[in-house]
């Protein structure tokens, strides 16, 4: 993506202001702003879940079909065999 020169130059200046890269200046507003959109909900593996968002994924897994009808025992006895 190419910036016009006054929009890299703006960027620049605010960026100097409040001490950050421009590049982080421009992440930080595009998140802003995509958050307020509602098509941003912060980055993977970075955000903590809520404890309502583990109990949904808990249900979203436990709802799935059962792959391998034998106990977690048997399975365990299988993949520790010599």
């Amino acid at each position: 993506m190419q910036l016009t020169h006054d929009t890299e130059q703006l960027a620049r200046k605010v960026a100097a202001c409040v001490g950050l890269r421009p590049e982080q200046l421009i992440r930080a507003a595009l998140e802003r702003e995509a958050k307020a959109l509602g098509v941003y909900h912060g980055q993977p593996g970075k955000q903590r879940m809520t404890v309502e968002q583990m109990i949904a994924l808990g249900k979203k897994v436990t709802a799935l079909p059962l792959l391998d009808p034998r106990s977690p025992k048997e399975i365990m006895d299988e993949l520790n065999e010599p």
